[in-house]
């Protein structure tokens, strides 16, 4: 070491070149070269090192770049210590520790060391302090081997407490002894007892293989791995295992043992006990068997809330494609409403011309089915204006019967079923036929005309647990399912089997409403759907509405009402230019008396200003500050009371409550004929 020191170009550093050193620096080196203990001086305020060969060795590989190299950079990870022993010696006062705990860097790995540390100043020929004499000796596997005495000490400490507490407790079974060097086993009466050894067995003598057959089979190869290990090691013995009763059931024990060991490190005696733990076991076994159950029930609770929610995101989705649906069939239905009311002024005027007849009755029914269509489209919207009625599931199927097998062939067979006391429902009847109506084409196609369609109805009682993410609550529900024994559908086409405009069916054969209205009208109605179907098995459609507890009213008959017009003065408020001179055109040549206003707003100032009519015709959605149920509001405290009848392709709840129609509204959905029209007006003028 002296060689590389004297080969070092110190004069890079703060200590010159090595002539000039001071006699002290010099001699202190020196002295540290003779030195067989680890020792490193820190020369200056930066701490340069110059150190001699044992403490090359402990430096590792940063030796030799650590000679010449100030202390913090040499030892970075420790640069805060050592910093810290610098400008305390300099200071001329001296440092020691005993088994100081490091992390030094070894090999790129940090490493838990222990050093005892010994620091002392070193004065320069003025007799200032001008370095540290450092001397390191690395104490780390003395530590290390006293920490694992210790440990094992511990741990010699536990057995006898635990068997202190056994004998104190009356849980001790025996001990033993097993001579290690001639494999002999030996134990109490207790221990014998316990492993069901024949009464008069020599207790000094006991055979260990029959003992090991006492053992439950599970549980032998982990004992004697434990077994061998203590033998090893030394390590303190503790297994807990079951041992086998005269009565065929088994108990559970804690053997606890240490292994003893002559002067040569040799296993010779390996002494123990034997506690009874079985009812500690048993309630582990109990506690182990809960927290399955309950992380069971975890489970199926987060899966039901991830079903819960992933029908809540199918639900807004739907919602969101709902609302652009309903603005569209309104215009749609406007359009459709001017077509229809200048065909049917076209018809009337040309009734003699057989061509012009026929064009328009082929145009006609083509705006009936744009009629259909929209109407379709505001049902899966849930924008559809309903009337409610009470009445139970088999006043339905009976007036469905004749209507079902004309619709679906002679080949096709409908199984009815209902209870014998049906509950009520409130619900618009015909929307209710035509969804039924819609679920049986389905099946009909599903099954290719053939086969046999189940429609049943049921009360049933539907839980929180069921009713969770499907938007309705807990309580009593009536239930309609229809199934057939089809084609069935995969999961990829049930995913999007409510999606407007979705079919399976090929061009022409299907519209991909049909299911979609089912929706709508099922959600409006505040109930709910299921669908359930296999490849190959069928399909089976459930929808869920809630029990009325409603008295049904008596049905009557009305009168006859007259379709042909009178002289009453009728009031058209239309915001749609088309649409009012089509409709006042309509009516007029029916012989009323008309007068028109563009929005409400102009309405209600001619009525306030004396304006006397026998009927308000309105449309529901129009500009303006006033409101048609403003219009009507008017009207009806009128003496005599003003008739109303409202038209409309979308009301968007303006005269209903979530698209229910009170009992006195009346409207006419557009697109309209001239003689719904006419008999509408009539109907609404009889009262």
């Amino acid at each position: 070491m002296a060689e590389r020191i004297r080969a070092f170009d110190w004069s890079t550093t703060e200590l010159g070149r090595l002539d000039n050193w001071s006699k002290s620096l010099t001699s202190t080196v020196q002295m540290m070269l003779a030195s067989p203990l680890p020792m490193v001086m820190l020369w200056g305020q930066a701490g340069y090192m110059i150190y001699n060969d044992a403490y090359s060795v402990f430096a590792g590989g940063r030796h030799p770049y650590l000679l010449g190299s100030p202390v913090e950079l040499g030892w970075p990870e420790v640069a805060e210590f050592n910093r810290h022993v610098v400008d305390t010696c300099l200071a001329g006062e001296t440092l020691s520790y005993r088994n100081k705990e490091l992390v030094l860097l070894r090999a790129g790995v940090p490493e838990d060391v222990w050093m005892d540390l010994y620091y002392s100043p070193v004065a320069d020929d003025d007799g200032r302090p001008a370095g540290v004499m450092a001397m390191v000796v690395e104490t780390t596997e003395r530590v290390i081997s006293e920490h694992r005495r210790q440990a094992a000490e511990d741990a010699y400490r536990a057995d006898n407490e635990r068997v202190r507490l056994a004998l104190n407790a009356g849980a001790l079974l025996g001990s033993f002894v097993l001579d290690v060097k001639s494999n002999v086993l030996s134990g109490d009466e207790r221990f014998a007892r316990t492993f069901s050894f024949p009464p008069g067995q020599d207790l000094a003598n006991l055979p260990q293989a029959e003992a090991e057959t006492r053992i439950h089979p599970d549980d032998i190869s982990w004992v004697q791995e434990r077994v061998k290990r203590a033998l090893d090691t030394g390590e303190p013995f503790n297994a807990e295992y079951r041992v086998l009763r005269p009565d065929g059931s088994y108990l559970w024990v804690l053997a606890s043992g240490c292994c003893e060991f002559n002067e040569q490190g040799e296993a010779f005696r390996f002494p123990g006990v034997l506690i009874d733990i079985h009812e500690r076991k048993i309630a582990e076994e109990s506690l182990l068997r809960f927290t399955r159950n309950l992380e069971q029930r975890v489970s199926e609770e987060v899966d039901a809330r991830l079903m819960a929610e992933e029908q809540l995101r199918q639900s807004q989705k739907l919602e969101a494609i709902g609302g652009l649906t309903g603005g569209v069939a309104h215009d749609f239905n406007n359009l459709l409403q001017v077509i229809a009311g200048n065909l049917h002024l076209l018809a009337r005027h040309e009734a003699a011309n057989a061509n012009v007849q026929r064009r328009v009755a082929a145009s006609i029914a083509a705006v009936e089915r744009g009629a259909k269509l929209s109407s379709q489209l505001l049902a899966f919207a849930r924008r559809q204006p309903l009337s409610p009625g009470v009445f139970t599931l088999r006043q339905v199927f009976d007036g469905l019967a004749e209507l079902l097998q004309r619709a679906l062939g002679e080949t096709l067979q409908v199984h009815m079923s209902a209870p014998e006391q049906p509950w009520r429902v409130n619900l618009d009847r015909n929307q209710l036929e035509n969804a039924i109506l819609n679920l049986a084409i389905n099946a009909r196609d599903a099954m290719q005309g053939e086969g046999t369609i189940e429609l049943g109805a049921d009360n049933v009682a539907l839980d929180p647990a069921f009713c969770a993410g499907k938007g309705i609550s807990a309580g009593d529900y009536v239930r309609i399912a229809v199934a057939d024994a089809g084609v069935g559908m995969p999961s990829q086409v049930l995913a999007k089997a409510f999606e407007p405009f979705f079919t399976t069916k090929a061009d022409g054969q299907g519209t991909g409403l049909g299911l979609s209205m089912v929706f709508g009208f099922v959600k409006q109605s505040g109930g709910h759907i299921d669908i359930t179907s296999e490849v190959g098995k069928g399909t089976r459609v459930e929808l869920y509405f809630p029990r009325t507890l409603r008295q049904a009213p008596d049905e009557t008959l009305d009168p006859d009402v007259a379709q042909r017009g009178g002289h009453e003065r009728i009031l058209v408020v239309e915001d749609n230019d088309a649409v009012r001179v089509s409709v006042v055109e309509l009516l007029r040549d029916e012989g009323y008396e008309i007068l028109t206003a563009n929005n409400a707003d102009a309405a209600m100032q001619m009525l306030l200003e004396g304006t006397a009519v026998d009927m308000i015709f309105t449309d529901v959605v129009m500009p303006g500050l006033i409101k048609s149920s403003d219009l009507a509001a008017w009207a009806k405290v009128q003496e005599p009371p003003v008739a109303v009848l409202f038209t409309s392709g979308h009301t968007r709840d303006i005269i209903s409550r979530n698209h229910q129609l009170s009992p006195d509204t009346h409207l006419l959905s557009k697109p309209y004929s001239a003689e719904a029209l006419t008999q509408m007006i009539r109907t609404v003028l009889n009262g």
